[in-house]
């Protein structure tokens, strides 16, 4: 459960409505300190925090939670992604809009990372306003994601274990080195390996490796 919502008045009905806390995070200073400027003069909006780094937005909505969070995909050092996963971890985990770029694939990438709203930095403002105003609601809300590719793609079916199972795999580590990397035990890495082969439809640690650099290739030419 998120932190509580402040209350305002709304000066024409003069009923009691809620401001929706927010962080900002984007590696470009000129945009963050527009969105700022944008979040702060919006009356819906409380902005909590501000960072230009992915370990800044962690650590800011880590000690001062928030509703919702606005962040870069290409946000340093970590990304969007893994930023995205660090934070399912928290138990007061803002929900996330990513503000990203026109890649015709990203809105896809973003859902299937775990964010709960998408806005094309091409689009217009109030376009983001409002998509932060419906995820602040508890709606999803994206571009036209064909949902059937979400589901076809093997990778999105992977756990979090899994998926760190599958890019240390690709070092060419043993099981035993496996399981240091991962903090599990060398039994725990073979459970993780079994499944990882039945949802990748592959047969050993070879065919894994092919499909995870094959798979990364693929990305790079979508992006």
């Amino acid at each position: 459960m998120g932190p509580p919502r402040e209350e305002a008045v709304d000066p024409v009905n003069e009923q009691p409505r809620h401001v929706i806390s927010v962080a900002l995070a984007d590696g470009n200073p000129l945009v963050l300190s527009a969105l700022s400027e944008i979040f702060e003069q919006d009356a819906r909006f409380s902005l909590v925090a501000t960072s230009a780094t992915a370990e800044g937005f962690l650590g800011a909505v880590v000690r001062v939670p928030v509703q919702l969070g606005v962040i870069d995909w290409r946000l340093p050092a970590l990304g969007g992604a893994r930023l995205i996963e660090v934070l399912r971890e928290q138990p007061q985990a803002p929900r996330l809009v990513v503000y990203g770029e026109d890649g015709e694939d990203l809105p896809r990438v973003a859902m299937a990372a775990g964010a709960a709203g998408f806005v094309r930095r091409s689009a217009e403002i109030g376009g983001l306003l409002s998509t932060c105003v419906e995820v602040a609601g508890g709606k999803m809300v994206f571009p036209f994601v064909d949902v059937r590719k979400l589901q076809s793609d093997p990778v999105y079916s992977l756990s979090r274990k899994e998926r760190a199972a599958l890019d240390a795999l690709a070092k060419g580590l043993s099981n035993r080195e496996l399981a240091r990397e991962l903090g599990i035990s060398i039994n725990t890495v073979k459970f993780h390996l079994s499944n990882l082969y039945d949802k990748l439809a592959v047969r050993n640690r070879a065919q894994a490796i092919a499909f995870y650099y094959s798979h990364r290739l693929q990305g790079s030419a979508e992006n």
